[in-house]
């Protein structure tokens, strides 16, 4: 039997309420943001996006794009190949 940790099981709840998510895989910058950007205009207050990446670049770029625009960038994750963002929608 395995255990999972607190931020494990924070994670699986986070990912249980996504309500949609977006694959930007292939894309370069700007793309990822423009996308995303027009993926959250099109969700309620509270909603949660998942993004895909496979730009480099995404990491920084998210970052600094909900620092920007004061959405809550949830979590972010290398994974090699492929970053993941899971955006909650604040305004």
């Amino acid at each position: 039997m395995q255990f999972i940790n607190r931020n494990q099981l924070k994670l699986l709840n986070i990912m249980a309420d996504i309500k949609q998510t977006l694959d930007t895989s292939g894309l370069l910058c700007p793309m990822p943001i423009v996308k995303t950007a027009k993926a959250i205009k099109g969700m309620e207050v509270g909603e949660i996006l998942e993004m895909i990446s496979t730009d480099a670049g995404a990491m920084p770029d998210m970052k600094a794009w909900a620092n920007q625009t004061k959405h809550e960038l949830l979590e972010a994750h290398d994974e090699g190949k492929k970053f993941r963002f899971i955006i909650k929608k604040t305004h």
